[in-house]
């Protein structure tokens, strides 16, 4: 658990905490992590505003754990949720909170289940095919290469993993889990690449990053949840509250995109030549465009290479 804490490096921790901040300097000022891994984001907003209080969330039960443990020190400033950050509404009805100040989203895959090989997200280390955030769900991503039909994986790698070979994959993994099921990461990982034409699996990366990203994002219905969340964070926030989120590829990015493009455009029927007090924008932009990691952060940390920060600023109630 030590060299877990000790490995790990917040995403553009620096420019997060800048964002958020300025909404957590009143006393009690609720800082919800909805994604909160190893604490490290947590820890470091925590230490940078000392009269917020924090409502951790993580759907992992290990990283609750380990959670708790990092932030001790903290005391009664914590308080820790076992969930899927769209259950938001649910953890802040739980917790007697109505309204929020600053909300962080750090998407994808935390250090913990990277590094733990047998959770199977890790397409260079041979381990149980399972990719599951929470040991509580059912659905393992070989219950999912096992069952789906062909149609049905094609579909998932496509639109999940944008494989352009996403038919020739399921084809070959259809054809192979009818001579035995699979188990391992490193037999997929095998047809995978068999199914890619040589020239093109000399280039462009590890072969089955998109399937394996297509997979994680399917078995833990990634952008089903995210989808549900961004409404309802946004809704929870306070007048002058902040919500900024760290999205690591371009399907993640495109609903945040759009769910604070459109909180930050005025509601207002097109044709009506002024703009009706309580129809202008909830939302004001604090990032423009997405922003990324500077060369010096991804030399020390290379996960954070393809992250994208958005963050924006509750100026209005909701109508």
């Amino acid at each position: 658990m030590t060299g877990e804490r000790d490995t790990h490096v917040p995403v553009m921790a620096g420019r997060v905490v800048e964002l958020l901040a300025p909404a957590l300097d009143e006393p009690d000022a609720v800082y919800v992590d909805g994604t909160l891994g190893l604490a490290g984001h947590a820890r470091l907003v925590l230490e940078a505003c000392p009269r917020a209080v924090l409502i951790g969330i993580d759907r992992d039960p290990h990283a609750i754990d380990i959670a708790r443990d990092r932030l001790a020190e903290f005391g009664d400033r914590v308080r820790l949720f076992q969930a899927v950050y769209h259950e938001l509404p649910e953890v802040l009805a739980e917790a007697g909170v109505r309204r929020i100040q600053a909300i962080l989203l750090d998407l994808g895959l935390s250090s913990l289940q990277i590094n733990r090989a047998e959770r199977g997200f890790a397409y260079a280390t041979d381990s149980p095919l399972d990719m599951r955030m929470s040991p509580d769900d059912r659905t393992t991503a070989a219950d999912l290469v096992n069952t789906a039909s062909r149609a049905e994986l094609a579909r998932i790698l496509r639109v999940y993993g944008e494989e352009r070979f996403a038919d020739r994959i399921a084809r070959r993994i259809v054809d192979e889990r009818d001579r035995q099921p699979f188990t391992t990461s490193a037999r997929l990982v095998t047809t995978i690449a068999d199914a890619i034409p040589a020239a093109v699996r000399a280039t462009g990366g590890h072969p089955a990053k998109r399937t394996f990203q297509a997979l994680r994002i399917a078995v833990n219905a990634e952008l089903d949840s995210l989808a549900g969340v961004l409404p309802a964070a946004i809704d929870a926030l306070a007048l002058g509250g902040r919500i900024a989120v760290l999205a690591y590829h371009s399907l993640e990015d495109r609903l945040v995109k759009e769910a604070l493009r459109t909180a930050s455009s005025d509601r207002a029927p097109r044709d009506l030549p002024f703009v009706p007090e309580g129809y202008g924008p909830e939302l004001r932009l604090l990032t423009h465009g997405a922003e990324r990691p500077n060369e010096s952060e991804t030399a020390v940390n290379p996960r954070a290479a393809s992250a994208r920060l958005r963050a924006a600023e509750r100026i209005q109630e909701a109508a």
